[in-house]
């Protein structure tokens, strides 16, 4: 064997030399090498001839999804013996970043009809190459139980939440009787500009300057965000499945942002609205602020600007007289691939599912029914053009089958309510007189139940301040005024209105005046959402705050059930329960169950007297808060109830008896409150015995020390026990007499 000698030094031959441990500590990893590469198969074939035609399409590709890159930044291996390429390319993104989001972005993305791109990265590839092909069991993963997002549902005392936000701080309070009153939970600095609940109370939505975060369970642990810079409004699909973001400043994504399904990337740049999905917490779409044309954009900005279908499965949009965009969710694809072009087209609204129509929905989801649950169906106007007069249609979707339409003459604007089960939908239409210097209003009423959706008007006199459907019901209230006032507000002046109620008369399927109250100042209607009670309040005014509390279905029996009023008693069913004031209201709002209405003054409207107080139905104060710097009050939404028809019924049937075991449940309460007072006072008393007691004792000691002398009478005095009576007046019975002179 050879060998060579440097510096007396001997070494064996190159071949004889082991280097493995040399390989092995300077060998390049891939995972920290190349991981901004991606390898992209189910690219088309092509020759060189094709080649930068394809690499310019594959960029545009990639920046059409928020991925750009350039024709240089992308390597294609070639066949030499057929001089073709292999059906896969290598992208060389600027960061890692960059490769991730481009990999979400671009996985499965169809290029054409024939080839659709899968996209791995090149240092998985490597690893995936060599990974040991030996089975190892992997280690369970310890379980850790997460909070039921709606915990606060098992309350044992079944109470509602409702939250406040005061001066820097969110507090979140339970409401029930005196005794169970209290605050679950308070944070300072939780929000930057207001909190909102999502329709089924599970979140509950704080606005930031970085965007939205959600919050929810027992502790109130941070459940999703949203990066969506100075962000001021957000929108919640009715489902929960589903978040709508508006912020007034264009989207702007900086170079070197952070890149990824939760955040915005290049061709989001421009827009204001953003679609969220909830679960993921990933961004689904944007789009730019549309506005009527023509219009003052400040007074013209409609939110919500998507409108949710109510099963959660589209979303639509308004391009102001040109057509309605419905998009699919969670894909957010254009339904059909195409809009519906719509001439005019002003506003639009989706009709609410029923429970009937929910029930027959989970059923053929859930496989136990094999009918096929009705179409979602919305409704669109389009105002006069030309000889073309105003006219309001109801199509069915997806299936864009035409339902019904109905012209209409002379029309300035037009309202669309639809009552919260979809049995009806009522436009309200403003009209003008010919002469167009007065203007009246009309309501034209779809029967959405019945056989060719049968339409009813009701003609008034005056214009209509206030329209409202009763939850679950047959009535409607409105507000309306001829005050020449109207047109034109002055501050200070309160605009006189009368308030009527309707009601659909069966058989005949018309709606027939109920009562009208008037020559009030009201200008809100609030009903209960359980339906029958209802609220005027007067909102706005410097002078009048005035509350009115109304049962509209008095007549009633204890189940709430009612056959209607005959002829004979038609409107005898409206029952005035009472009146209230809160000085300087803005907001008002019914609690879930509807036995309690809150009344806020916020200082985002006005700075006297801010706080909230909280009545029951009947307009009885149960309490009231004067609050500095008060802004926000909002009852927690509550699910729709888990409970069948036939158990409600059975519940409604033995109200009696839960009504006996409640009261004696308040009857054991009072006593209960009454006993701690008497034990309390009593505890209190003899703490100041025993303190006396002792105080004494120590003057007397001190003053022996002190070689004072103390009288036998006086030492004697100092150790006797002052002795405090306590004296409780309970009245047994009290009788009113009448002295008649």
């Amino acid at each position: 064997m050879a060998s060579n000698g440097v510096n007396g030094v001997h070494y064996e031959d190159d071949e004889d030399i082991d280097y493995t441990d040399i390989e092995s500590k300077y060998k390049v990893k891939y995972e920290e090498g190349f991981d901004n590469i991606l390898v992209v198969d189910g690219v088309p074939i092509i020759d060189q001839s094709k080649r930068g035609k394809l690499l310019e399409k594959i960029a545009k590709e990639f920046a059409r999804k928020g991925a750009p890159i350039k024709p240089a930044d992308v390597s294609v291996p070639w066949n030499d013996s057929t001089g073709k390429s292999k059906g896969f390319i290598f992208v060389e993104c600027k960061t890692a970043n960059d490769a991730a989001f481009a990999l979400n972005a671009m996985d499965g993305h169809p290029f054409d009809l024939k080839h659709t791109f899968r996209v791995n990265r090149f240092t998985d590839i490597e690893r995936y190459a060599n990974i040991d092909e030996t089975y190892v069991e992997p280690e369970p993963e310890e379980y850790k139980p997460k909070e039921h997002l709606r915990s606060w549902l098992g309350d044992a005392q079944g109470r509602d939440q409702y939250a406040t936000y005061q001066g820097d701080e969110v507090e979140i309070h339970w409401h029930g009787k005196p005794s169970q009153c209290e605050i679950a939970f308070s944070r300072p600095n939780w929000t930057d500009l207001y909190t909102s609940w999502s329709p089924l109370g599970t979140f509950m939505a704080t606005l930031h300057r970085q965007g939205v975060q959600l919050w929810g369970g027992a502790s109130w642990g941070k459940q999703q965000r949203f990066a969506h810079p100075m962000v001021k409004l957000v929108d919640f699909s009715p489902g929960e499945n589903f978040v709508v973001t508006w912020s007034n400043d264009p989207i702007v994504v900086p170079e070197g942002a952070q890149q990824g399904p939760q955040f915005f990337s290049p061709e989001d740049e421009g827009h204001n609205v953003a679609v969220w999905d909830i679960k993921t917490g990933n961004l689904l779409r944007t789009f730019p602020t549309t506005y009527p044309e023509g219009e003052d954009v400040k007074k013209q900005l409609q939110w919500p600007a998507l409108k949710w279908s109510p099963d959660d499965k589209f979303v639509g949009r308004v391009t102001p007289g040109q057509q309605i965009s419905v998009y699919e969710l969670p894909s957010m694809g254009l339904q059909g691939k195409k809009s519906i072009k719509i001439e005019g087209v002003v506003d639009f609204e989706w009709c609410p599912h029923s429970d009937k129509d929910r029930e027959e929905a989970e059923a053929e989801a859930n496989g136990k029914s094999t009918k096929k649950p009705r179409e979602n169906m919305l409704a669109y106007w389009t105002p006069e053009v030309a000889n073309q007069p105003a006219r309001v249609t109801l199509i069915n979707f997806p299936s864009r089958a035409i339902l019904r339409q109905k012209n209409l003459f002379n029309v300035t604007e037009c309202k669309l309510h639809w009552q919260n089960q979809g049995d009806f939908l009522c436009v309200k239409v403003d009209r003008h007189t010919k002469t167009k210097k007065s203007i009246f209003c009309n309501l034209e009423i779809f029967r959405v139940r019945e056989k060719d959706f049968p339409v009813e008007v009701v003609e008034l006199k005056d214009a209509v301040t206030d329209f409202s459907w009763e939850p679950r019901g047959e009535k409607f209230a409105l507000i309306s005024s001829n005050d020449p006032n109207l047109a034109n507000p002055a501050p200070g002046i309160t605009i006189k209105t009368d308030v009527s109620f309707y009601q659909l008369v069966r058989g005949k399927g018309d709606f027939k005046l109920l009562r009208t109250l008037p020559t009030r100042t009201s200008n809100t209607v609030r009903w209960s959402p359980r339906g029958r009670h209802v609220v005027l309040a007067t909102i706005g005014s410097s002078s009048k705050s005035e509350l009115e509390f109304w049962d509209l279905d008095f007549n009633a029996d204890d189940t709430g059930r009612r056959e209607g009023p005959s002829k004979e008693e038609w409107g005898s069913g409206i029952q005035h329960l009472g009146t209230a004031d809160h000085y300087g209201v803005t907001d008002v709002e019914w609690d879930p169950s509807g036995r309690y209405l809150a009344t806020s003054a916020s200082a985002w409207r006005h700075t006297l007297e801010n706080g909230y107080a909280i009545w029951d139905f009947r307009g009885q104060e149960l309490e009231k808060h004067i609050l500095d710097r008060f802004k926000q009050f909002l009852w927690r939404p509550r699910p729709r109830t888990l409970l069948t028809k036939e158990q409600q019924r059975q519940i409604r049937r033995n109200l009696k008896e839960y009504s006996r075991q409640f009261d004696e449940e308040d009857a054991a309460e009072e006593s209960n409150i009454s006993a701690e007072l008497i034990a309390h006072r009593k505890r209190l008393v003899d703490e100041w015995n025993a303190w006396r007691k002792r105080v004494k004792a120590e003057v007397a000691e001190e003053r022996k020390l002190l070689g004072e002398k103390v009288e036998p009478e006086a030492e004697k005095e100092a150790e006797e026990k002052e002795e405090i009576e306590l004296w409780v007046d309970e009245v047994i019975e009290q009788i009113e007499e009448e002295v008649v002179e």
